[in-house]
Parts: C-alpha cells; structure tokens; sequence
C-alpha cells in the first residue's frame, strides 16, 4: 500500500506543462474579470448577473485546481521552496480578483429586483442562498480598490506569517533522549503506553517551543492586529461576529451550546481526576497524562489493517460510504506517516478537479489513527456528498464541516466499545473516546477563550511570549478546572496549533461538530437505516443553508439549550460508566 499520496492525477509537477497552461488560463480569466467589473454599469442586471457567474466558476475551478496543488505539495514538504513559491504565483492572481469580485457583490446588492432575476432564471436559482448571503455581506465589503490593496497585503501579511508558523513548528528539531526527532513524532508519543515516555516527551515539547516562541509569537501578534483592523475597516463589530457570519451561523446558536458546556464541565473535571488518580496522581491529571491509555488495547494497526477495518466497518452503515473509503485507501489519497518537514496533524482537502479528495496524516499504528482516519474519511465523504453542487455552492461553514467527520468517529468507536472482549478492552475503547471528548469541550473551550483574550488585548499591546502563555494557561484552567494539575499545563499549545493563525475563531466550530454529530448518531440509533438518506440530504445542505437550518433537515433546533444538553449527556452517560470500570479495576 502506499505511504504517501499521488497527486500525479491532479499535475505531475510543478514543470508539468498542464500547469503552466493552467496559470495562463487564471490569468486570462483574471483579466477577463477585469473587464468585466469595468462593463458592469452598462449591462442589464440579468446580463451581468449571469456573466458573472460564469466567469466566477471558471476562476474557482482555476483556482481551487492551482491553489490545492500547491498547498498539498507544501503540507507534504515544507522545505520545498518550488511550493511556496508557485502558491505565491496562485495566490497573487487570486488577489487580483478581489477588486472585480467586490465590484460585482455590490452592483448585484444594489440591484432592487436581485432576488427576482435569481429566481426566475434557471442558471441562478441554483445559487438562491449564495445571492442571499451577498445582499447581507455587501454592507462590509471595502470600498473602491480597497478589496484588492487588502487582498494583496494580506499576502505579505497574515498570510506570511501563517506561513512561518506552519514552516517554523514543522522544522524545529526536538531533542529526546539523546537524539533529535521533530514535532508531530514527538507529540504522538503523548499516547505511548510507558508514562515515563510520555512525560519525557512533554518535557521535550515543551522545550524545543523556546527555539522558535519569538517568532510564532510575532505572528499571532500581527495575524489578529490585521483582523482586527480589518473588521474595524469593514463595519463587523468584534473578530467574533464577522466569524459567526462567515460561518452561516447565530450568536444565539453559540450561546446556547457555550452555556450548556459549562453546565456540563463539572463532568469533564470528574472524569479528569479519576483518570489522575487511577494513574496515581492526586491533585488532577498532569498535562502529559491527558492522553495516557488506559485497560487493554495493545493492538497495532498497519494501513492495511486499517483499511480493512474501516471499509468492513463502514459498510454496515452505508455502501456509498464504504466504498469510498475503500478508493481512498486504494487509489493513494492518503499520506500517512510522519517525516522530517511534513506538516503535523491531520487534515482533509477536496480535489473537485478529480471528483476525489486528499487526506494528510501522521499515522503510528494506534487504535487513536484509525479513529483519526475515520475523522478525515468522513470529510472526504462531505466533500463528495456536496458534489453535485455547482461550484460556487461547495464550501460549508466551518461550523457544519465537522459534522461527518465527527459522525465517523461516533460509528467507530461505537463498534469498537460494543464489541469489546471485556472490561478492560471497554475501559480502553470509552477512555480513548472520553480523550476525544474532552478535547471538543474542554480544550476547544480553552482555545476559544484564549483566542478571545487576544483579541481582546491586541488593539493596546503587544503580547510577548510570556504573556501569550500566561493566557494560555488561565485559558486551560478555566475550562479544565480541577480535572487537571495547575502545576503541568500546556503553556505553549498557542504555538502548535496551527488554527490561531488564521483570521477567524477557527475553535468553537469543533464542539459544535462534535456534539451536533452526536445529536445525529443518537437518531442514528434510533432510526437505524431509514436515517441514512436523511443524513446523506443534511450533508447535501450543508453548503446552500445556514447552520440552523441545515439541522432543521433532521428536525433539529441548535438555539434551543435543550439539544446541546442531550448531546452533552451522551459523553456523561459514557463518564459514569468509564468511573464504574476504573472501580472494578
């Protein structure tokens, strides 16, 4: 089996002609755009409703194709200096296509029968919810030249130094035990089964974050500097509330979920100590013990092995599904281990120019991989479950874009407990997913109020190093309360999670994919598989609704607390059990 992905299908490199031939064509297209923004007064309002369209979509295609290429080529490598800068070359094309595109939002906004012209003309209507969106977006739009200066800025800008940090963190040597190693293998050793392992690889994390925290923190301090400039130029009252409207999604929505985690943290907490005590801690779990296994569950998986058990596993919930992950694995969309250079974590990105997607891992053999397979296998099936879309109607808010990918992992681990030899397998199999758990709700809780804090404080100062893990550790203690050992925090997880660097709160959106997946895996075994096409058709809306409706597709209302409340009980219920079996140990 493969060990890396083929991305042959897609350019077979950099000096692949098809590529050059592509980037003429974006440019072109750009140019044409151009124009195009220049004509607008002068055309008919279902005219240039129409020309726009068409000409946006053959851009994204170009784009999407170029742009993908590029930052899959980077992910795999980030010493490759050929990626970086032929994204530079993508990007800078992309730029130039702000200035025609905000012209078009804000002519098509002032049109007093744009709803009208879109209903009533079948190459529209398909984009009703896009046209929709625009008319309410429209008021933040800069004016003038002002989309295409910020776009070509924020090149050198917020985007450089995202950038540096992904570059920074997937190159930094590691020292650990007496030879060096790099920061996603380091990291997983957080799940070694040895808890002298795992605490020498905290120590050592945490001490290779001094060789680059100055840098980082450079560029925490001026990607949410610009975002907040950028929200104060564009009208959007807080970073917060452009994310809320940039994600489909209400402030009431928010509220709802936020209060009824804290109602439920206590739990989390109750679990963290039992954890620590069982491990032999008394005063909460220390920090490099959060993801300690514990029961029985020695069992390695090969990629083959994981294949088989996926593809076995996922057919008894849906042909469409199983088989695509059997492609997946068949067809080298997966780059699995960890490497010198590589970028750490997991992710999923559509190749709609293929009908495919791409996943990026740093598989080691753990039952925790497969499940992190799962998680990125569901992604994938999101992406071709919102194919038929058109293009322009492809993207799903961040909110929704963890809701597969979670409910993958509901199915796995679901299998996997009721399937368990005994106690100690079980114990294993609830404890691996109260991991999970936690971190969708405590820690995601933890980066959000993080992230909240500099937002807060970056208008007046710029904050150090130090301070930012200062922030960092209040943050933690907030949201994990006594469940773990104020004296062995996580001061530094600002600078390896690559989410704080990019403009928008990229944190709540997993609790919300996490518990609305759980809400749905409980119809799920309610309906059992007369579910299946109303989950298929609530993926489907995903990117043509917002987060409130989309749920409605499954009779769900996500500003009532209550659904939050039976979603959260789920993980309660499997918390009182994890402390029956750690009793009977």
């Amino acid at each position: 089996m493969n060990e890396v992905w083929n991305l042959d299908p897609i350019y077979r490199g950099f000096d692949d002609p098809a590529f050059e031939k592509d980037m003429k064509a974006l440019e072109e297209k750009a140019a044409q755009m151009n124009v195009y923004a220049q004509e607008l007064p002068q055309l008919s309002g279902l005219e240039g409703l129409r020309r726009g369209i068409e000409l946006q979509e053959q851009c994204t295609n170009l784009v999407n194709k170029l742009a993908g290429y590029a930052s899959l080529r980077q992910s795999a490598d980030t010493k490759d200096p050929s990626a970086g800068s032929q994204m530079g070359r993508v990007m800078s094309l992309y730029s130039g296509l702000a200035a025609p595109l905000a012209a078009f939002q804000e002519w098509a906004a002032k049109l007093p029968n744009l709803m009208e012209l879109v209903q009533g003309d079948e190459n529209l209507k398909d984009y009703t919810f896009l046209f929709q969106k625009l008319q309410e977006s429209s008021r933040y739009l800069l004016p003038g030249t002002a989309e295409a200066v910020a776009a070509k800025f924020s090149l050198s800008g917020g985007d450089a130094w995202s950038d540096m940090q992904q570059y920074l963190t997937s190159t930094v040597p590691v020292t650990y035990r007496g030879g060096i190693t790099n920061l996603s293998a380091i990291r997983n050793l957080a799940y070694d089964p040895d808890p002298q392992v795992r605490k020498e690889a905290y120590e050592a994390e945490l001490a290779c974050y001094d060789r680059i925290k100055d840098p980082v923190a450079y560029a925490l301090n001026s990607i949410k500097l610009e975002t907040i400039s950028d929200c104060e130029l564009r009208g959007y009252e807080s970073p917060l509330e452009r994310t809320l409207k940039l994600s489909d999604m209400s402030r009431k929505t928010l509220d709802a979920m936020l209060s009824a985690m804290d109602e439920y943290l206590p739990k989390f907490w109750e679990y963290l100590r039992v954890k620590g005590k069982a491990l032999g801690h008394e005063n909460g779990l220390p920090w490099y013990d959060l993801f300690a296994p514990m029961g029985k569950s020695s069992t390695k998986f090969t990629a083959e092995d994981a294949r088989n058990y996926l593809v076995n596993l996922f057919a008894e919930f849906d042909q469409e599904l199983s088989q695509m992950i059997a492609r997946a694995f068949d067809n080298a969309w997966i780059d699995f281990y960890p490497r010198d250079g590589k970028a750490g974590g997991a992710f999923c990105a559509g190749v709609e120019c293929l009908g495919e997607s791409r996943i990026l891992t740093n598989f080691d053999g753990m039952f925790t991989d497969v499940v992190t397979l799962a998680h990125e296998l569901g992604h994938a099936f999101h992406n071709q479950c919102i194919r038929d879309h058109r293009v322009l109607n492809q993207d799903y808010s961040m909110p929704v874009a963890e809701t597969a990918s979670t409910f993958n992992e509901c199915v796995v681990m679901a299998s996997a407990i009721k399937k368990a030899a005994d106690d100690q397998e079980k114990l294993a199999l609830i404890e691996s997913q109260l991991q999970d758990a936690t971190q969708i709700i405590c820690d995601i809780y933890s980066r959000y109020r993080f992230e909240a804090m500099v937002f807060e404080n970056r208008s007046t100062q710029f904050m150090n190093a130090d301070t930012l893990c200062q922030f960092m550790t209040e943050a933690q203690k907030q949201s994990y309360g006594t469940g773990l050992d104020a004296n062995c925090m996580h001061p530094y997880m600002w600078v390896c999670k690559s989410h704080y660097y990019g403009p928008t709160f990229y944190n709540f959106p997993y609790a919300f994919g996490g518990l609305f997946a759980r809400g749905l895996y409980a119809q799920y075994e309610k309906e059992g598989a007369a579910f299946v096409p109303k989950y298929k058709k609530l993926l489907y809306t995903t990117t043509v609704a917002t987060a409130e409706d989309t749920a409605k597709v499954a009779g769900i209302d996500l500003t009532d607390k209550e659904f939050w409340r039976s979603a959260l009980q789920t993980i309660a219920d499997q918390i009182d059990l994890f402390c029956e079996l750690v009793e009977k140990k």
